[in-house]
């Protein structure tokens, strides 16, 4: 069995991304809109993210996928079978499942997407030769 965790200083990185991109924004809505204060999109999308890290981190640090006997188990009790993926890809540091029907599933939050996908694959390919 493996097990794909979260990683929680890749958690941390992402949020940081994510700040620097709502406080860009932010101030170029305001810096348009003709606001004097532009300045105060800066500090609202750092709080935003910021909070919204502090406040999901427990959750999304607990999740977890689990590989085993070509199935792949996740939070939710989402289970996706190997012989089903179509596509496998990272966004960001995150790992997307497609599978044959359209479901798109995200192991999120991975210190080394292209480590897991490489175990995804090598298990999908182990899991058709074996039937």
């Amino acid at each position: 069995m493996t097990t794909f965790r979260a990683d929680k200083a890749t958690y941390w990185q992402t949020h940081k991304v994510m700040g620097v991109i709502a406080m860009a924004l932010a101030f170029g809505v305001l810096w348009i809109a003709g606001n004097p204060y532009p300045w105060t999109g800066l500090v609202g999308g750092a709080a935003a993210i910021g909070l919204r890290g502090w406040y999901l981190k427990d959750e999304e640090l607990a999740h977890e996928w689990q590989m085993e006997n070509g199935v792949l188990s996740g939070p939710g009790e989402r289970r996706v079978f190997l012989s089903d993926l179509v596509t496998v890809k990272s966004i960001g540091s995150a790992v997307q499942l497609i599978t044959t029907a359209g479901d798109k599933h995200l192991i999120k939050f991975q210190a080394d997407p292209a480590a897991t996908i490489t175990q995804i694959n090598a298990a999908r390919r182990l899991s058709e030769e074996q039937t």
